[in-house]
């Protein structure tokens, strides 16, 4: 059985997020969820709904992303 599809989303988003917080690299939360939530949400909308991939796939996202140097 298919896992709801909130349930997908929030255990994906769980799991990036704590791999990415164990690694200290969550610097701003706020920009971090949003980043996470939408490459998540895009991957569903593209037929991904295994929780694994959606997080796994959001992390290395989110670790190529352009870093802003202040």
């Amino acid at each position: 059985m298919a896992e709801p599809l909130p349930a997908l989303v929030k255990n994906s988003l769980e799991v990036a997020w704590n791999y990415l917080d164990g690694l200290g690299e969550i610097s701003d939360p706020q920009n971090t969820a949003e980043f996470l939530l939408r490459s998540i949400q895009s991957q569903i909308l593209k037929g991904e709904k295994r929780t694994l991939m959606l997080s796994n796939r959001a992390i290395a996202a989110y670790q190529r992303r352009p870093q802003l140097v202040s």
